[in-house]
């Protein structure tokens, strides 16, 4: 395992790194504008169904774009040396994804890292197809990455006997809480919050659009599903950690707020301008909501 902050160019040990050719206008021409992306997926369902429904790619801001479904975020960062592939999907997904990455412009031999939320099949379902179709390396927080090699999740997940297995795939680089990996001109950086799984992990990193930057925070899901046999009050450890988590997912830089599940920022009211796209104090807000339904859930436990 190879400790980080790491460049690809010393992790893949090139002799050069020629930087990675930006957009053509032709090929941009296929990412369509946030409106559209929003009435593209105006009509998907809800839970799996919209998960697996077609979207065309669309930027989102700077060089960030949303290159899956209607229902599941995965994210490309074009940086000036190459992509970065931020979650990816249901197994079904790799060919849309795929093809929504050409469509940026960007090379799939250019994707030069992978990097993930959590360990579950609704968003690492396809990673290691295009894992394959790229060459990539990934990189991941040590309580994640024995589930993402195996497909297996921890056995103390509260979804552990309801989540479906994936394909596993190889982990390159573990990384620690506030690690970083720099790709080009952009630096991603890795935030533990074992919330929704034990390894969940949200990232921030820069995106420009001329001289205004915005922190964009891709923050994992703060949802806590689990088991109907589980019981969060019977794994006191387990609900300071979930606690704990709600408290720095507060603190968490915010500029631009992205989850897992597009809805659970209301990213189609903020692509379509309704709402602001950017707020400082979203992720504070998105933790606050999860926090508040958590105390829900462990109220009703402690009913008899």
């Amino acid at each position: 395992m190879k400790a980080l902050p790491i460049t690809l160019c010393a992790a893949l040990a090139l002799a050069s790194c020629a930087p990675a050719p930006a957009p053509s206008q032709s090929v941009a021409a296929q990412v369509v504008t946030p409106a559209q992306w929003v009435a593209a997926c105006a009509d998907a369902p809800q839970g799996s169904d919209g998960w697996v429904k077609p979207a065309p790619p669309t930027r989102i801001y700077g060089n960030t774009y949303m290159v899956g479904t209607c229902g599941i975020t995965a994210l490309l960062v074009v940086t000036d040396d190459g992509a970065v592939l931020l979650d990816t999907g249901m197994p079904e997904a790799a060919p849309l994804i795929a093809a929504n990455i050409e469509k940026v412009g960007v090379r799939l031999a250019d994707v030069k890292w992978l990097l993930s939320s959590h360990e579950h099949l609704d968003h690492v379902g396809a990673t290691a197809e295009l894992q394959r179709m790229t060459g990539a390396l990934t990189a991941a927080l040590e309580p994640a990455r024995q589930p993402l090699q195996t497909g297996e999740p921890w056995p103390y997940d509260p979804q552990a006997t309801i989540i479906p297995r994936f394909t596993g795939f190889a982990i390159d680089s573990v990384i620690q809480d506030g690690g970083s990996i720099t790709l080009g001109d952009t630096t991603f950086v890795a935030h533990s919050n074992p919330v929704h799984t034990p390894g969940s992990t949200s990232w921030t990193w820069q995106s420009c659009e001329g001289s205004r930057c915005q922190t964009m925070a891709y923050m994992d899901s703060l949802s806590t599903p689990a088991a109907d046999d589980y019981r969060f009050t019977d794994h006191p450890d387990y609900v300071a950690g979930v606690r704990a988590a709600f408290a720095k997912a507060a603190t968490v830089p915010c500029g631009v707020l992205i989850t897992p599940h597009p809805e659970a920022s209301n990213l189609a009211a903020r692509l379509s301008g309704s709402a602001p796209l950017a707020d400082p104090a979203g992720c504070a807000a998105y933790a606050a909501r999860a926090e508040a339904t958590f105390a829900t859930r462990l109220a009703g436990e402690a009913r008899p």
